[in-house]
C-alpha cells in the first residue's frame, strides 16, 4: 500500500509515519519527514524507512495546495493531518482514492463545517479523542484512533530531581492558549524548569530546546510534571509522554483546561482520565496546584503511587500496540 501523508505537525508525523511503515506500508510524508533520513527539524530522530528521491524533488516547493499529479497517481491512500484545505484544493487529483482526514485536536466550528463537506464527498474522518464530539456542528467520525507512545521508549521514572518540569512550544507567545501565567504562579517557590521552542519575549524559566533523548531523561528524573493544556486540544504529546514515563502529573482541571472564550466546546479530556485524582492530580486554582506539588515533593510514597497510576493510565489509552492494531484494521494491512 502506498500512503501519501500530508503533515502539519512534525512530532505527530514522526510517530504515525513510523507506525504505518512498521505495518508494511510505503509512506511518503510531505512534512518534516519528506526526506526521512534527513528530517527538516531535529526534535525527533531520522526514520529508517525507504527514501523516494523523486518525491523529495517534486516537493522542493512546499505547496501542498497544488500537489503534483505524479504524487497523487502514486498514492493508494491519502492521510491528511488537520488541514482540510489541502484535500479540497487537490480534490480532482485524489478522486477514486481512499482519503482520510486525521484530526489532531485543533478543530473548531469552522473546521467541522469544512470536514462535513469533505465527508459528504467520501472522505473518512479519523478522530483522536471522543471529546471532539462536543464541538458544535460535529461532523461525525469513521474511526477514533488516539495518538500513541511506545512503553519501551518511555518509562522507568525515578523522580530524583525534586523539580517541576513542563515542556511547551512558545508558551509565552501563546499565553492564552497555553496558560503560561498559571504555570508560573502555580510553580512559584518550587524548583522548576520549562523546555521547548523559544518565545519572542524573554522568560527566565525557559531553558531552551533539548534533544529527544535528553527530554526522555528529564521526564524520568523530574519529581513532578505540570500540564497546562493547549486550547482547544483534548490532550497533547507532553501529557502522553509524561504519563507513559510515569512522571507524577499535576494538570489543569476542566475550568481552565477548556477555553473560557469558547465554553460551548468542552474538548479537554484530562478530567476524564483523572479518576477523581487517583492517577492525575487536577487543579483549577493556584492553591490547589501548589498543594499537590508540595505533597509530591515531600511524600515519596505518594509520588511513587501517582507514578504507577499515571503509567497505568497511559498504557490504557496510549499504548502503541493496540493503536497499531486499530490502524491495521482500518487500512486493511
Amino acid at each position: 500500500m502506498n500512503i501519501l501523508y500530508l503533515s502539519c505537525h512534525s512530532i505527530l508525523e514522526y510517530d504515525e509515519v513510523k507506525l504505518l511503515s512498521e505495518l508494511g506500508a510505503d509512506v511518503c510524508s510531505w512534512g518534516a519527514y519528506r526526506d526521512p533520513k534527513n528530517p527538516g527539524e531535529k526534535r525527533r530522530p531520522p526514520l529508517n524507512i525507504p527514501v523516494h528521491e523523486d518525491f523529495i524533488k517534486l516537493t522542493e516547493k512546499d505547496d501542498k495546495e497544488n500537489i503534483p499529479q505524479e504524487i497523487a497517481d502514486w498514492a493508494d491512500v491519502v492521510i491528511c493531518m488537520h488541514v482540510s484545505k489541502w484535500l479540497a484544493m487537490n480534490w480532482e487529483k485524489f478522486r477514486g482514492k481512499r482519503i482520510f482526514l486525521r484530526t489532531i485536536g485543533q478543530n473548531n466550528l469552522e473546521d467541522e463545517g469544512r470536514a462535513r463537506g469533505l465527508r459528504s464527498e467520501g472522505v473518512q474522518i479519523i478522530r483522536y479523542s471522543p471529546r471532539e464530539r462536543t464541538i458544535p456542528g460535529f461532523a461525525g467520525e469513521d474511526a477514533m484512533i488516539r495518538f500513541y507512545k511506545d512503553p519501551e521508549e518511555f518509562g522507568n521514572w525515578n523522580g530524583e530531581k525534586k523539580q517541576v518540569l513542563t515542556i511547551g512550544q512558545s508558551m509565552l507567545d501563546r499565553e492564552r492558549c497555553c496558560n503560561h501565567s498559571f504555570f508560573r504562579r502555580a510553580t512559584d517557590g518550587f524548583p522548576r524548569v520549562l523546555y521547548g521552542t523559544p518565545s519572542k519575549l524573554p522568560d527566565d524559566l525557559w531553558k531552551g530546546e533539548i534533544s529527544y533523548e535528553a527530554m526522555k531523561k528529564e521526564m524520568r528524573d523530574s519529581r513532578v510534571y505540570f500540564y497546562t493544556g493547549t486550547y482547544p486540544a483534548s490532550y497533547v504529546l507532553n501529557f502522553m509522554e509524561a504519563a507513559m514515563t510515569g512522571t507524577p502529573i499535576v494538570a489543569l482541571g476542566a475550568l481552565w483546561g477548556n477555553d473560557p472564550a469558547h465554553p460551548e466546546q468542552q474538548t479537554y479530556e484530562i478530567p476524564d482520565f483523572s479518576e477523581n485524582n487517583e492517577n492525575i492530580l487536577l487543579a483549577d486554582d493556584i492553591p490547589t496546584a501548589q498543594k499537590w506539588i508540595k505533597k509530591l515533593m515531600d511524600d515519596d510514597a505518594f509520588a511513587r503511587q501517582m507514578s504507577a497510576a499515571a503509567r497505568k493510565t497511559a498504557l490504557r489509552y496510549f499504548d502503541k500496540e493496540p493503536i497499531k492494531r486499530q490502524w491495521k484494521q482500518l487500512l486493511g494491512l
